[in-house]
């Protein structure tokens, strides 16, 4: 007798973003200046990364400053732009050594010189063919500002005749963006607040979303692992009956 059993495929998401959020909200928490706060975030960072390699995703997409991130205090701004120069410093040889390749992407140029080297330093020495994961940077970063400069950028391409309006579809969107991956899975986001606060509007469109309830500082590998799991007990039915 024929064995009539189906094997039931178990989702795994591939593509992660997480919205790191609560920083200063646990450094105030804790009576620590906000800026250990951000620097205990950095460290998390690390440990999710490492444990993005050992699950073999292929991208893992980080909000690290959002366009409307700017208005936060002058002097906590300035302590996250040293923290950015001084993670890169650090992390950099560790991503080399883990086959990690680094992207950043947003409003690069508003960060300075400085930090725009070390970027594109950054991005050289991780520019590898076969990388064990994407590591996407989201600097200076905002959804709605992603769409409106897409928008502009495909309007100059139809007004130099190098697009024709009935051309332009999903992918046309996808390449224009700057946004370095085009879907994403599973979205993580700490720090107890639901919503998505400017991230990734095109690209979460049929994203499942997990919504944490600790500060990024105490987020912890285990925390991380369950988003995994339970991304893999959803029938993803992108709109189709099943």
């Amino acid at each position: 007798m024929a064995n009539t059993t189906k094997k039931i495929s178990v989702n795994s998401a591939r593509n992660i973003a997480v919205i790191m959020d609560g920083n200063g909200r646990w450094a105030i928490s804790n009576s620590l200046n906000i800026s250990k706060g951000h620097s205990k975030g950095v460290e998390i960072v690390k440990l999710i990364v490492e444990e993005s390699v050992k699950q073999k995703l292929s991208s893992l997409t980080l909000y690290a400053f959002s366009s409307e991130n700017w208005s936060r205090p002058k002097a906590e701004v300035e302590a996250i732009k040293r923290l950015i120069v001084l993670a890169i410093e650090e992390q950099v040889p560790d991503l080399v050594k883990q086959k990690v390749k680094l992207k950043f992407f947003g409003r690069i140029d508003d960060f300075g010189s400085k930090i725009i080297n070390k970027i594109n330093d950054a991005e050289k020495a991780t520019d590898l063919n076969k990388p064990s994961l994407l590591l996407n940077i989201a600097l200076g970063y905002g959804g709605r500002q992603d769409i409106v400069d897409i928008t502009k950028n495909i309007a100059r391409k139809i007004l130099t005749k190098d697009i024709k309006v009935d051309d332009i579809d999903e992918n046309t969107i996808n390449r224009f963006s700057s946004v370095p991956v085009d879907d994403i899975d599973l979205l993580i986001r700490t720090g107890g607040d639901n919503r998505i606060s400017n991230f990734l509007l095109y690209q979460i469109a049929y994203t499942e979303i997990c919504f944490v309830n600790k500060y990024w500082p105490d987020f912890t590998k285990k925390d991380f692992l369950n988003c995994l799991e339970s991304f893999k007990k959803v029938n993803r039915r992108f709109g189709k009956r099943i």
